[in-house]
Order: C-alpha cells, then structure tokens, then sequence
C-alpha cells in the first residue's frame, strides 16, 4: 500500500486531533508539524514524538517528502496557506470554514484544479454514522419531497480562545456564525442534497462577549485582547429549490444547555436528528420511529476518506459547489446583519 507523508500545520487543539487520528491511519506517517508557539512544538516533540518541527509552514511546505498537509489554522489563513500548499504540490485537508469569504474558496478549488491537488474541508459531522444513517433514510424517500429544515448549534457558555482570534474579526471573519454555524448548516443541507440558497435575512448580536461574560474552555486566551464578533446570530434561508432553511448559532446565551440540532421536514416524513427520530404515516396512522445507528470516531473516518482519496485519486465528498454555496449563505448572512437588508446570494457566487 502507497504510503502518504503529512505534515500538520497549526498544532492547537484541532490539530492534535489531525494527528491523533493520521497515527490510526496504517498507510500514514506523520513527518512534520509547524506551529508559530514554541510551546507546542515542544509537546510535538516531547508527547508526540514529532523529529521535524517548524515555526514557519513554508520550510514545512518545502520539504519534498511531504504528500498532503492538514491546514489547522485561524480562519484568515485557510485559504493563504491550502493554496500555497497545493502550489508546493500537496494535497490539503483544511478545517472549517472553508474559508473567510466565497471569493477564497474559489480561489482555493480553481488552485486545487490547476495543480491536480486534492482540497478537502474537514466537515466532521458528514462522518458521523449517525448522520450517515440519516443520509441513507432520506436518500431511499422516508422524507419525501423536503421543504423546511430549521438547525442550529447553541452553547450557552462556550465562546472559545476570548481574545485570541476566535474572537477577533479580521482574523475569525465572524464569531459563531463561522465558527459552529458552518457545522449545522452543512449538515443539514447535505442531508437535504440542497446547497443552492437564494436570499438570505441574517442577524447578529453580540451581548455577552463585550462584557467578558459567556467564556468557555476551548481556546488560548489573550488577555486584553478583542471581542469584536457576534456571539449569537440567525438566519432566514430562502432556497432555489423553494425549500426554506432556518439557522441558529450561539457561542454564549440564556438556555438550558448546549444543543446541536437538525429538524427536516419533507411531506412523507420529519427528521428529528438530535433524537434520531423519523416521523412519518403508513396506512393512515401516524407513526414514531427510533433510528439506530453505531458510533464511530468521525475525525478518523473523515481522515481516512482524504487519504483514500489521495491513493485512490478519488473526489473528496466535500465537492466545490457544495463549498462554495455554504461558504455564501453563511457571508450572506453577515453581510445582511450588517447592512439589515436581504442578501441575493447569487451576487457572491
């Protein structure tokens, strides 16, 4: 079997994930890691085991025994980095979101087609055997014909790294929206096979973050550093299809608990995915069905699947279209809280 080299690029918290999860991988060997914080790169060393470490991704990206790179970074700098990466002839693994702006992605799938490089944006919940359950539920017709899907992922004490750049805009490109709102939105247009939205009416807030209030455990911490995203924000759906999507995303608000959730509607059936509850009639009865499924570890399947897409030179199931509308319905929906006005997404696309 073909052995893949990688290097992992930013080894925070997901990129340890990255790594953990390429150690599983038999055909896999993890040869480098960079990250700006000395710090970390002595955990690379030290826990890990890691010989070849960097502070700068370029000598990292220089380095001609490298097949692919997991781009583990700060928002801004998905798309920089995925895209000299591919000019240096590796594959990429980004993490989400695809990217700040739907220009980027763009950029980064049109690089990936000039230079014959595999791009793939790690969406962890597409791996999930429960989403792939409810995948296949839809895929045969429980649903029937989908029209309305209401998601959100909502913490009520989670706003990651305060200070750092998660919450910093030039850098995070948005708070929450971004951040985790990629995530059930994805999801769930993927599970309706529906990416096209039409317009979209966003709003944000930020009324817990400014007052250092609604801080969680994931993240470095800057002291004295900003705040200057949204901690909650929504966004009403419009679809090409026709079909209506409504989304709704917290870092920190006043609720029971955390929720991450995805109720579709079709005219055969509902889909509870929270529950894993389908809903439907048969023979004039109204029936309530539990759906089972196995559990897997979602960031080595999703892993797997690049990495047999690189040996097997098969597309990633994160297609460009895909990415590329998800990347401008979520940019509509700031761009509409901002302006308080409709945003025909098209003009992004």
């Amino acid at each position: 079997m073909e052995k893949i080299r990688v290097g992992v690029i930013g080894f925070g918290s997901i990129g340890k994930y990255h790594f953990k999860a390429y150690k599983r991988i038999p055909n896999v060997e993890v040869v480098a890691v960079c990250d700006i914080d000395e710090n970390e790169l002595k955990i690379a060393k030290t826990e890990y085991g890691v010989e070849n470490l960097y502070k700068d991704y370029k000598e990292l990206l220089a380095r001609e025994d490298i097949d692919a790179v997991s781009v583990c970074l700060p928002n801004r700098l998905h798309s920089i980095v995925s895209i000299e990466a591919m000019k240096a002839g590796k594959h990429v693994l980004a993490e989400k979101p695809p990217a700040i702006t739907t220009k980027e992605v763009k950029e980064m799938f049109e690089t990936s087609q000039k230079t014959g490089k595999k791009l793939m944006i790690e969406l962890t919940y597409r791996f999930m055997e429960k989403t792939r359950t409810a995948k296949k539920l839809i895929e045969k017709g429980s649903l029937g014909q989908v029209y309305y899907a209401r998601c959100g992922c909502l913490r009520r004490s989670g706003i990651p790294g305060y200070g750092s750049w998660f919450t910093t805009k030039s850098e995070a490109g948005a708070g929450p929206l971004f951040d985790i709102g990629v995530h059930a939105l994805d999801l769930t247009l993927w599970l309706m096979n529906d990416f096209k939205s039409d317009i979209v009416v966003g709003s944000t807030y930020a009324k817990f973050g400014p007052r250092g209030k609604g801080k969680g455990g994931w993240g470095k911490p800057v002291p004295g550093g900003p705040f200057n995203v949204e901690d909650f924000a929504s966004a009403y759906i419009k679809m090409l299809s026709g079909a209506t999507v409504y989304l709704e995303v917290s870092w920190a608000s006043h609720l029971g608990g955390d929720r991450f959730y995805s109720i579709i509607l079709g005219d055969k059936g509902g889909l509870d995915y929270e529950n894993m509850m389908l809903y439907t009639e048969e023979d004039d009865i109204l029936i309530d069905k539990k759906i089972l499924y196995n559990r897997n570890d979602p960031y080595l399947a999703a892993l797997t699947h690049f990495i047999d897409c690189i040996v097997n030179d098969k597309e990633p199931i994160t297609t460009r279209d895909q990415m590329v509308w998800l990347q401008a319905t979520l940019e509509a929906a700031l761009i509409s809280a901002e302006k308080n006005e409709p945003v025909k997404v098209s003009t992004l696309v």
